[in-house]
């Protein structure tokens, strides 16, 4: 191979490396054909197949046969499963975890409004009309699943590779963690349901119209709420005994 045949290589790699990293090639997404991605990058379907091979070798990519090409889980280098075993089996680390997302959303909350794209506004408010339609026949568990996606699209939307990376690495619990505490709040009282939606819906708007401050704010207001249930719940299961 010639020393300009290595160079374009490396390139394509580049940009198949960058993508990877700002989540438009996402864990399990399917690349565009060798010919499309030629097109692309201007360069041969040869070194579109040499940067996808090395990718592979390292693990990032993974070649299917006749299926195309797939993005690895690698990059989502979920939690050790002792730990989070530890913090399914310990409800009195949910306030870490509480305090740990709302640093980390108020955060992606505050970018998303700053940086999201139409196509991120598009789906924020496809996931919050999920929210709303699941809220509307009463399916806590539907409505747990759409709050879930929407947290996880609010990150993908703040386009910082860090809070992204940082987000997705510890995704499966913190989607657990949405999900189970999310249909219990829902089932427990139909008032604390309808404040959810409320707040789901104010820093949804915020990031769609683009106010950062609001948007942390709204976040910051729902994850203390959720806070003050659990501070609450767990004091009233302790005057029990």
């Amino acid at each position: 191979m010639t020393t300009s045949s290595r160079g374009r290589v490396e390139e394509v790699m580049r940009k198949l490396e960058s993508a990877l990293l700002d989540g438009s090639l996402p864990a399990g997404s399917r690349l565009a054909p060798e010919r499309q991605l030629a097109g692309q990058y201007a360069v041969s379907r040869n070194t579109v197949r040499e940067a996808i091979q090395r990718l592979a070798a390292r693990g990032l990519l993974r070649v299917k046969p006749g299926a195309g090409v797939f993005v690895s889980e690698q990059l989502r280098s979920h939690l050790p499963s002792p730990w989070a075993q530890l913090v399914s089996d310990h409800p009195a680390l949910r306030s870490d975890i509480l305090e740990f997302r709302r640093v980390l959303e108020g955060a992606t909350a505050y970018f998303a409004a700053q940086r999201a794209t139409d196509t991120d506004k598009q789906k924020i408010r496809s996931l919050m009309q999920a929210l709303k339609t699941a809220h509307e026949q009463q399916d806590t568990v539907a409505e747990s699943d759409a709050d879930a996606q929407l947290h996880e699209a609010i990150a993908m939307a703040s386009h910082n590779v860090m809070f992204l990376h940082l987000q997705t690495s510890i995704i499966s619990m913190l989607r657990e963690h949405i999900t189970v505490n999310g249909v219990g709040m829902r089932e427990q009282d139909p008032v604390i349901s309808a404040q959810l939606m409320q707040q789901h819906q104010a820093f949804a708007d915020a990031i769609c119209d683009g106010h950062p401050e609001e948007a942390r704010t709204a976040m910051h207001t729902h994850i203390d709420f959720v806070r003050r249930y659990f501070r609450q719940d767990e004091d009233a299961q302790i005057s029990c005994h």
